[in-house]
């Protein structure tokens, strides 16, 4: 189980990678980015497909889009300077409290 719980974190990784990576592409009108972002995305992807032998699919949705909508937030504000009110704040962190909620008192039996 803590093998699938490392292919998510890995396939977060990757997917908030390449979500950061989108504004470089400049509408993918750069290959480099385009390429790196994209390679990203089907890291993700791959990744997950080891997560979803272990844990059912809407606890594996749940926790990486959660977690990775969390993350995008806090690095959009590091490295983008982008600012959020203090609801959608509280927001996020009740997406983390839902994300764990649903990964502990989930079956982890498919």
């Amino acid at each position: 189980m803590t093998k699938a719980y490392i292919f998510m974190l890995v396939a977060i990784f990757f997917e908030v990678t390449g979500t950061l990576l989108l504004p470089s592409t400049q509408n993918f009108t750069k290959i480099i980015p385009t390429a790196i972002a994209a390679t990203c995305y089907l890291s993700a992807l791959y990744c997950l497909t080891h997560v979803l032998h272990k844990i059912p699919i809407a606890i594996v949705y749940a926790t990486w889009s959660g977690l990775g909508i969390f993350t995008i937030a806090i690095f959009g504000y590091i490295f983008f300077k982008q600012t959020l009110a203090w609801q959608a704040i509280l927001g996020l962190f009740l997406i983390v409290a839902g994300v764990v909620l649903v990964n502990t008192f989930s079956s982890k039996v498919i």
